[in-house]
């Protein structure tokens, strides 16, 4: 297997395994009243003040924080959390990678697009996770050490976005937007040949994105660095039980906190294929220690690093959490009654779109920094065709989906 293909098939996973805590976490929500009536109190501030009245309070232009807040961006917000839910709960993957590009396309800055993206999955994962039925099997040093990696790891992602942005917001802009193109376009054109290859060879369906297939002789080579301390995990699957080195473990957490910190994207999308493949951690430990770091990280990157600086928007997190919850449902119901290979290919062109969408700002912002000299109405026109590319295909599918859930309602509700 070739490095390109491995590191594809990594990130597949990782999305996959984000998609699926966020699919748990969200259905916990729907199920309770609970969950529901909390849901409600936090939505409370948006819906007693005009929006107009509650700007000081919610963010706009008297606020401390640098964006200017519309109704119009808070309905979008709704809106994009709607896709999101659709492709993680329809694909099973790839919805998180979507939200960060989706709202800087609407006209929020990067710094802010990250700043809530992080607080919405905090949010998300304080409300819906079940903690104790997950953690039997958590392996509490190896929890340690990677919480205490991926806490430094915020600090220093956080810090470079922070930084980016006061020595020039269109530097931070310019930052996120190249990140993200550079992610989704690899993963993007790999998950592309994958689906093209996929339906020559299989037409009829099948999986929407297959199994883990990854060795795990890289953890083999991982486990035999001896740096002590030495962390014992897994003893009560393997005779005598599995060690690593609580360095490793720390600079594996600090890689996952640096990543959430500067994308936005809560790090548990890659935390389960880095247990598994890299350390060899058993999935069922692994499962525990994923809820845990979500919930720090997410949380201490949101609220250390973006929120006491104004760089959460609480309206359009809230937004977005109650547009996921609605589409995850509605998007996993439908998996049911379309095929696996038109889903594989959706997931293939919905994170290609992300990837034109930011591709796409990234003359702009060079020629803005004077980095390049290119004609401005060219630029402009050339972004603006991004964000066309962008909000038509994301509305395609939507579209897509949803009809697929209106007309199969009968069916499905017949299965119960």
């Amino acid at each position: 297997m070739s490095f390109g293909r491995k590191v594809f098939q990594f990130l597949k996973e990782a999305s996959i395994a984000h998609a699926k805590w966020d699919y748990e976490v969200s259905m916990s929500i729907i199920k309770s009243r609970k969950k529901l009536m909390i849901l409600g109190l936090m939505l409370l501030p948006i819906i007693l003040f005009s929006f107009a009245n509650a700007n000081d309070m919610i963010g706009g232009k008297t606020a401390f924080g640098p964006a200017f807040y519309s109704d119009t961006i808070f309905f979008g917000s709704i809106f994009v959390g709607l896709i999101a839910g659709l492709i993680t709960g329809c694909i099973g993957a790839g919805g998180g990678f979507i939200i960060t590009p989706a709202l800087m396309a609407l006209g929020v800055k990067g710094i802010l697009a990250v700043g809530t993206d992080l607080f919405h999955i905090f949010a998300k994962a304080i409300m819906g996770t079940t903690v104790h039925k997950k953690l039997g099997n958590v392996s509490v040093p190896l929890a340690i050490a990677f919480l205490c990696g991926s806490g430094v790891g915020t600090f220093i992602g956080g810090g470079i976005n922070i930084a980016l942005y006061n020595k020039d917001p269109l530097l931070s802009e310019l930052f996120i937007s190249a990140l993200y193109a550079l992610l989704l376009g690899f993963l993007g054109f790999y998950a592309l040949a994958d689906f093209l290859k996929s339906s020559k060879g299989n037409a009829g369906g099948g999986d929407a994105h297959g199994g883990p297939t990854e060795s795990t002789s890289m953890s083999v080579k991982v486990q035999n660095v001896k740096i002590p301390p030495m962390i014992n995990f897994d003893e009560d699957l393997v005779p005598g039980g599995r060690n690593i080195s609580g360095w490793i473990v720390a600079a594996g957490g600090c890689f996952v906190g640096i990543l959430a910190s500067i994308m936005g994207v809560g790090g548990g999308f890659i935390t389960f294929p880095m247990f598994v493949y890299v350390f060899g951690v058993s999935s069922m430990t692994t499962v525990g220690t994923d809820i845990l770091q979500i919930i720090f990280t997410a949380g201490l990157a949101a609220i250390a690093q973006y929120a006491i600086y104004g760089f959460v928007f609480y309206t359009l997190a809230m937004g977005m959490l109650v547009g996921s919850l609605l589409g995850i449902q509605v998007g996993a119901l439908t998996t049911k009654v379309v095929k696996g290979i038109h889903i594989r290919g959706f997931y293939a062109i919905s994170i290609l779109a992300g990837f034109i969408n930011r591709l796409a700002t990234l003359p702009k912002k060079m020629v803005e920094l004077e980095m390049v000299n290119l004609p401005l109405a060219f630029v402009n026109g050339f972004e603006f065709v991004g964000n066309i590319i962008f909000w038509i295909i994301v509305s395609v599918f939507g579209i897509w989906v949803i009809g697929k859930f209106i007309v199969n309602i009968g069916k499905l509700r017949a299965e119960g």
